[in-house]
């Protein structure tokens, strides 16, 4: 019954509205301007308003569309009941060109502007960027700018290539690169390339710019230990102390301080105290396992190399230091299997290149041991172990005057080197020098070596005038 009395309605408004010979505007109710959905404005009756019929301004538009095509045919109705406006279709001329001003002014000078002006406007107008839009392009730009000098020096530290990584570093701006973040990063290069002395003194700026840092300072610490600073080794455990007890990094730098002072049960201590506060330290594993290879604990030692590889696989120090047990046990093919895994991870050190020449030596592969170890030279030439172990190995082929030639350079870079100073009385002793062979033997003794090799040198003192032909012990 409400759809008939509805219907009722809308037909006795159509009829009025065709007696009264068109549409009257003043009967229908006023709406809101330019919202042109019908709704009455409140205070009229929904009944007053005729559903079927469009808003005043819409019927206002059908006026003006029938006064401009005089006469071409009646408006298009809406095919929704005047809930949306009708779209006129645009007037055209007898040539069939619209005729409306703006439109043909526009076409015209688009045709007439040619290519270039063709182009800018599609430039300026289709292809704009909304505002702020260059601003952000310009930010992101400068961004990649600044990031890519440091993601290059990671990208190429990861992968041990330190000097790249360093040349990469310095390419970023100086209030960048004298930050702690970047400077830790160049001293881990430069110990990474063995380069001890470089690597203290960019870890010491990087703790003048940021004194309240504690990355990096495991790394730092075991550098002091190379160099064998006993002093600054203590001040930087105990900063590191009064900074956060809790640390791993401190009880690593505690452990490496009483290394380096012999007290390897109680560095060993301090290193598994790190490891209770991170069990996930791969540093630390690898430091405990020095220490029970220091101790001769050489199960131990394995069983800690092997923790550290089972946290990250690409850990060439841990590979590094099986390698060294098994070559300590005379395990050499082993040993070389290990050797070569961690070249395979950090191929430019030159110590691991050394230690594989030295498992060459001992299988006998004096050839391959030549290569590898002049390889670790040319890698490295502060290496003295690597000049040491050429001249062993030239020494045992009887390249006597080649061997010895080696260790008179070597006497430049380890100039208190008991072991070089006896190996130089070898060879003298078998090139028939007795009298310079005593006085490298007497200068060996006055280095104060281990007792070990005291004795071994006062017995190659007193066979000096025994023929050495099965004398094969080092120091």
């Amino acid at each position: 019954s409400a759809g008939a009395g509805s219907g009722a309605v809308r037909r006795s408004s159509r009829l009025a509205a065709q007696t009264q010979g068109g549409l009257d505007i003043s009967t229908t109710p006023a709406t809101e301007a330019g919202s042109g959905d019908g709704i009455p404005k409140p205070g009229y009756a929904a009944e007053d308003v005729d559903p079927t019929m469009s808003p005043p301004h819409h019927r206002a538009h059908h006026r003006r569309g029938r006064d401009r095509a005089a006469g071409a045919g009646q408006s298009r109705g809406s095919l929704d009941g005047g809930s949306r406006p009708p779209l006129p279709l645009p007037p055209t001329s007898s040539s069939g060109q619209g005729t409306n001003p703006g439109m043909n002014a526009g076409m015209n000078a688009g045709m007439n502007a040619g290519h270039g002006s063709h182009n800018g406007l599609l430039h300026a107008g289709m292809n704009a960027h909304p505002p702020g839009c260059g601003r952000f392009a310009e930010g992101a730009a400068a961004t990649a700018a600044l990031l890519r000098p440091l993601a290059d020096g990671l990208r190429t530290f990861s992968m041990f290539r330190c000097d790249e990584a360093l040349a990469h570093l310095r390419e970023l701006p100086r209030s960048q690169y004298v930050t702690g973040y970047v400077l830790c990063l160049v001293g881990r290069a430069y110990a990474e390339m063995v380069n001890y002395p470089e690597a203290q003194r960019a870890f010491e700026w990087a703790r003048t710019v940021c004194p309240h840092g504690l990355d990096g300072m495991e790394v730092y610490s075991t550098v002091l230990w190379h160099l064998k600073k006993e002093t600054e080794l203590s001040y930087l455990a105990q900063e590191c102390v009064q900074l956060d007890r809790l640390a791993p990094q401190t009880w690593c730098v505690l452990g490496n301080c009483f290394s380096l002072q012999k007290e390897h049960e109680t560095a060993l201590r301090f290193f598994q105290r790190a490891l209770q506060l991170d069990p996930r330290c791969t540093y630390a594993h690898t430091l405990c396992g020095h220490e029970f290879f220091a101790n001769e604990d050489f199960e131990k030692a394995m069983g800690c190399y092997r923790n550290a590889l089972r946290l990250d696989g690409r850990h060439y120090n841990a590979w590094y230091g099986i390698g060294t047990v098994y070559y300590r046990q005379e395990k050499y093919e082993l040993s070389e299997y290990h050797f070569r895994h961690a070249l395979s991870i950090n191929s430019r050190s030159s110590v691991l290149f050394c230690y594989l020449g030295m498992a060459q030596h001992a299988l006998r592969r004096n050839a391959d041991a030549l290569t590898l170890l002049q390889h670790a030279i040319d890698l490295d030439k502060r290496n003295p172990l690597a000049k040491y172990e050429k001249a062993s190995v030239l020494l045992s082929e009887d390249r006597l005057e080649d061997a010895l030639e080696e260790l008179e350079r070597l006497k430049e870079v380890a100039p208190r080197e008991a072991s070089v100073f006896f190996l130089i009385g070898r060879i003298h002793k078998k090139l028939g020098a007795a009298d310079a062979a005593m006085v490298a033997f007497s200068t060996a003794l006055d280095l104060k070596p281990a007792s070990a090799d005291v004795n071994l040198i006062k017995s190659a003192i007193e066979k000096l005038h025994v023929p050495d032909d099965s004398e094969e012990e080092d120091l």
